[in-house]
């Protein structure tokens, strides 16, 4: 049967983006999200390894806790400035080139990592797993935010931030068995060589931006890229406006201009201090287990277990943010992680130290989930990697200040101060979050 002429203008009047966000979650999606994921999984389990070889490393080569602290923050550094050149590039060339490459980068220089034999090696090898890594995490989640329909946007790019857990799970049970056998650090970092395997996958497999093919002119790709997902819903291809002019991508200023200043100063804000309490916590806690008087694998295990309660923290956040909406969730979690830090911070039996490093786990990882879930959403396709990325890297200056805080922190007033300042980070995070655009089922801006 012909369709009534009516029917087809209001089809041919559908953007490609519009086409993208009326279909179902489909296999293709999954495709996407588990693509995306694995290589997700494998940054978190790269940053968790650090922080169980670290305290290997400390008894074994009998590093300072100055030492511990600039091998952390240096890979920190390497992470603020691959966010920021990461953002960038993926406006230029590409979200699927830029992911690729970060994990070649950080693969082959964690492998490399295993062969180190100083502490000076180790800090310029970790600086360059940094860049990798810094820059992978924005640009993914761009990439996903971008294909996901806008009903459910938020909920899937929280599921694709779960997969930190799955990673640091991962680096939790290298750490309890691998680690502490002989050389066992140096078989962790070889373990981590696996990005540079599942780069090349992610180069052949998994799909450009349609919205970045559209905006550099790549019509034809964009209309295929399209139909791969309409064809996995069951949909017929609707025509679309015919775009092939390419558009120059705007100059980074434009986040300050007066159309996105109050977006780009609370997104920052939530970034940085997200990233203090969180890199400040967690990249220290098996060493502050240690420190307490817990054997090497006693403090792993009881990491591992802390560590198991992202997923239920991942999981409620995904729930709640089409349901609450991005800013309420993200701001709930953000408080309930404070008064966790600050109840950690105060925790000296095992059960207290258990519970309080669960909740603190949960809350923290589910606002992890919800920031990348709104990050992308608040700028237009021209910016939107770039405005990421770069809120990516100033929040990147936190965690490079966080490491190095941490033993003057301790030496100041122990965990409890420690954690009543990672506390007020995260109280800080909540209140830049009250003043980012609520975008729940809204569709990404173009232009």
């Amino acid at each position: 049967m012909v369709r009534p002429a009516a029917d087809t203008s209001v089809q041919q009047s559908l953007t490609r983006a519009e086409r993208l966000d009326r279909l179902p979650f489909t296999s293709a999606h999954r495709k996407l999200l588990g693509g995306s994921g694995v290589g997700w999984a494998l940054d978190a389990m790269d940053v968790g390894l650090i922080s169980f070889v670290i305290a290997a490393l400390g008894q074994e080569w009998g590093l300072t806790d100055g030492q511990k602290s600039w091998i952390l923050s240096v890979g920190f550094v390497g992470m603020a400035i691959g966010a920021s050149v990461g953002g960038l590039l993926a406006d230029r060339i590409g979200r699927r080139q830029v992911f690729a490459l970060t994990l070649l980068i950080y693969g082959l220089a964690t492998g490399a990592s295993a062969l180190v034999t100083g502490v000076g090696a180790l800090i310029v090898l970790r600086f360059l797993v940094g860049l990798g890594l810094g820059a992978e995490l924005p640009v993914a989640s761009t990439l996903v935010s971008e294909y996901a329909p806008k009903q459910i946007r938020g909920r899937v790019v929280v599921v694709l931030e779960a997969f930190w857990a799955v990673g640091w799970i991962a680096a939790a049970l290298i750490g309890y068995f691998v680690v502490p056998g002989e050389n066992g650090w140096r078989w962790a970092f070889v373990i981590g060589m696996v990005p540079a395997v599942y780069a090349i996958y992610v180069r052949m497999r998994l799909p450009e931006s349609v919205r970045f093919l559209e905006r550099k002119g790549r019509v034809a790709e964009a209309e295929a890229a399209v139909r791969v997902y309409e064809d996995a819903a069951g949909q017929a291809p609707v025509p679309s406006p015919t775009v092939a002019e390419e558009t120059a991508a705007p100059h980074w200023r434009e986040l300050w201009s007066s159309r996105f200043r109050r977006r780009t100063a609370a997104l920052w804000v939530v970034w940085f201090g997200v990233n203090f309490a969180y890199y400040g916590a967690f990249s220290w806690l098996p060493s502050l287990l240690v420190d307490q008087g817990f054997s090497l694998v006693r403090s792993f295990e009881y990491t591992l277990i802390i560590t198991l309660a992202q997923l239920p923290g991942y999981a409620l956040a995904a729930w709640l943010i089409e349901k609450w909406g991005r800013r309420s969730t993200l701001a709930t979690f953000l408080a309930a992680s404070a008064v966790a830090a600050v109840l950690f911070g105060q925790a000296t039996t095992v059960p207290a130290i258990i519970a309080a490093g669960m909740a603190l786990s949960a809350f923290n990882l589910g606002a992890w989930g919800a920031l990348y879930a709104v990050s992308p959403e608040v700028y237009p396709t021209a910016l939107r990697g770039t405005g990421s990325g770069s809120a990516a890297a100033f929040g990147r200056l936190a965690s490079i200040a966080a490491p190095l805080t941490v033993p003057l922190l301790l030496a100041a007033g122990g965990s409890g101060l420690a954690f009543a300042t990672f506390g007020v980070a995260f109280v800080v995070a909540m209140i830049g979050a009250l003043f980012l655009p609520e975008l729940r089922g809204a569709a990404l801006e173009e232009e």
